[in-house]
């Protein structure tokens, strides 16, 4: 079984994407310079807001791939899921190189951070009404294992 939601979010003037542990999307409006692991605002849903169907799979450890869509730029990554994530921000997504985990956390062992991005795709972000879609994609689903 396939599966997959769908986030957007919106560029930023001040989008720089030059974290090195993190990729942040917030449903604030407004980035300051400081945010330098945000690369969209005015997202559609926070970690609170994503499907029950989701998180369920997110805490049982999956393993994802996720599509960043800029117009036709996109680039990709994969991260994991853990029964220890909260998924209770109602603000911020928060995807993580390492292992931490807060409220804010959606995946770990994420295999990029926000400066490995496509830089062609962060600039195109700098446009405030580019639209970002970020896709989760789970390939196979054993539903036994839910």
């Amino acid at each position: 079984m396939k599966f997959s939601e769908k986030i957007n979010a919106y560029g930023h003037e001040n989008v720089l994407g030059t974290h090195n542990a993190t990729i942040e999307i917030t449903k604030n409006k407004n980035l300051t310079v400081k945010g330098d692991c945000i690369i969209g605002i005015n997202a559609s849903k926070s970690c609170n807001d994503l499907s029950p169907y989701l998180k369920k799979i997110i805490k049982s450890g999956k393993k994802f791939k996720i599509m960043l869509k800029v117009e036709n730029l996109e680039d990709s990554f994969y991260g994991f899921g853990s029964r220890k994530l909260k998924l209770l921000d109602k603000e911020d997504i928060v995807f993580r190189k390492s292992k931490f985990i807060c409220n804010r956390t959606v995946l770990i062992n994420c295999t990029k951070s926000a400066r490995e991005i496509n830089r062609d795709l962060i600039e195109r972000l700098h446009i405030p009404t580019k639209k970002l879609s970020i896709i989760f994609e789970v390939i196979e689903i054993n539903e036994n294992q839910l």
